[in-house]
């Protein structure tokens, strides 16, 4: 199948993929719908296709990365582009080149997509600035990670068939966490209610203005929720102590076989990977049935092929047009 041929069902017109924050709710659905087209196609991603082949798709990982990273990789080569995987420990960064630098170099090989992750906020926009070619944020700082919302949006979408109407708790580390803003994002303009939940330290004081509703006990909320995303606690971004004790997080904030016994019968537990088991929630709710952490990782290479081709066909138009 051509990349002209590929079903998309709605509006797109995205050079870029930068955040969720300005997308509206056709253009997400556009990306859901060809996520749920690609898990159909491919046989549960099992399947090769050469929907970009003769394109390159560079991953610029500036920060570590395991899901991420790995998830774009398949999903390029699943669709049938070449890749090239960056690291930053092992570049000439190491030498005094600069971000940009690197990145012109990079694109000047015939890279036709970036894919970067960069621990600074903002950093995947300078790079659409000064490249050609299509960028994907794969997570910058605290700011947004737009696919994993995207995932974690299309796995409650395909559990309950809807997003619109749907309570949705966002449990944990707010303040630091990118998740948290995509999946804000992506969830209100669906028409999710979405509520954030956690230590009054880290939720930001003007979390409201995104449309969210804001609690600070986790027992008292979890009667009206339909599903929960269990945020981890990004002590690697924390400068100080934001609660006494992960003992005594986990008390408050954390999922356990009693809350879940307590919540609703068909509660999702989501969670964005890497899981802290025993602090975000006990091994008896990551493994247990209410758990769709594993469905999180598989639907992120439907999303990200889905992605991917988006950019892909802007940027080809884009080349068309040059002609």
């Amino acid at each position: 199948m051509l990349l002209s041929e590929i079903p998309v069902s709605g509006p797109w017109g995205e050079r870029h993929l930068l955040g969720l924050e300005h997308l509206s709710a056709d253009q997400l659905h556009t990306v859901l719908d060809l996520a749920r087209h690609y898990d159909t196609a491919t046989n549960g991603g099992s399947q090769r296709l050469d929907v970009l082949k003769g394109l390159v798709v560079a991953n610029l990982f500036f920060e570590n990365s395991t899901r991420t990273r790995t998830s774009f990789s398949l999903a390029a080569r699943r669709l049938g582009a070449d890749t090239v995987d960056f690291t930053a420990s092992t570049s000439s960064l190491s030498k005094g080149e600069t971000f940009i630098d690197t990145a012109q170099t990079i694109e000047a090989m015939g890279i036709d997509l970036v894919v970067c992750r960069h621990r600074s906020p903002g950093a995947p926009h300078l790079l659409a600035r000064n490249l050609k070619a299509g960028v994907l944020n794969a997570g910058d700082g605290t700011h947004e990670h737009p696919t994993q919302g995207l995932l974690d949006i299309y796995t409650i979408l395909k559990e309950r068939g809807r997003i619109a109407g749907l309570t949705v708790a966002l449990v944990g580390d707010i303040r630091h966490s990118r998740v948290a803003r995509s999946n804000i994002h992506g969830l209100i303009a669906l028409g999710a209610r979405v509520i954030v939940c956690g230590p009054a330290t880290l939720i930001p004081s003007d979390i409201t203005r995104l449309g969210v509703e804001v609690a600070f006990n986790l027992d008292e909320i979890l009667p009206e929720v339909d599903c929960v995303n269990l945020l981890r606690v990004q002590f690697e971004r924390q400068r100080g102590a934001f609660f006494p004790s992960i003992s005594e997080y986990a008390h408050l904030f954390g999922m356990n076989g009693d809350r879940i016994r307590r919540a609703r019968e068909n509660l999702l537990v989501l969670a964005p990977g890497p899981i802290n088991r025993g602090v975000e929630l006990t091994p008896e709710v990551a493994d247990g049935p209410h758990s769709l952490i594993l469905n999180q990782v598989t639907n992120g290479l439907f999303i990200r092929m889905a992605c991917l081709t988006l950019l892909a066909q802007e940027r080809r138009k884009e080349q068309e047009a040059r002609r």
